[in-house]
């Protein structure tokens, strides 16, 4: 069985763009518009689209949608602000959905 070399990643699940590392993975335990969803500390090669507010489970957020850097499909969404204090934490975070996503060097 041949060593892994380099970091394991994630990459677009449509062109194959690496977009995050696997250990900038937060929590596995978010859902996005498509379900399961990972969040991330950082993402790389992504491009994000204007800021708004929308209501989501945990309550009002402002976010902007996050999209592949070379194909533009919407990979998730990245957190801006978060209104409510127990959720300061994802400010700055990312949401990147399962479904558009896959492992890359693993």
């Amino acid at each position: 069985m041949a060593e892994q070399i380099g970091p394991r990643l994630y990459s677009c699940s449509n062109c194959r763009n690496q977009v995050s590392l696997h250990d900038d993975i937060i929590s596995k335990a978010f859902h996005g518009r498509n379900g399961r969803a990972f969040l991330f500390s950082h993402a790389m090669n992504v491009v994000t689209g204007p800021k708004e507010d929308r209501h989501l489970l945990t309550g009002l957020h402002t976010v902007a949608d996050v999209y592949c850097g070379d194909c533009r499909e919407v990979l998730g969404w990245k957190y801006e602000r978060a209104y409510e204090a127990s959720q300061k934490y994802k400010e700055g975070k990312f949401i990147l959905e399962k479904s558009k996503i896959v492992k890359d060097n693993w």
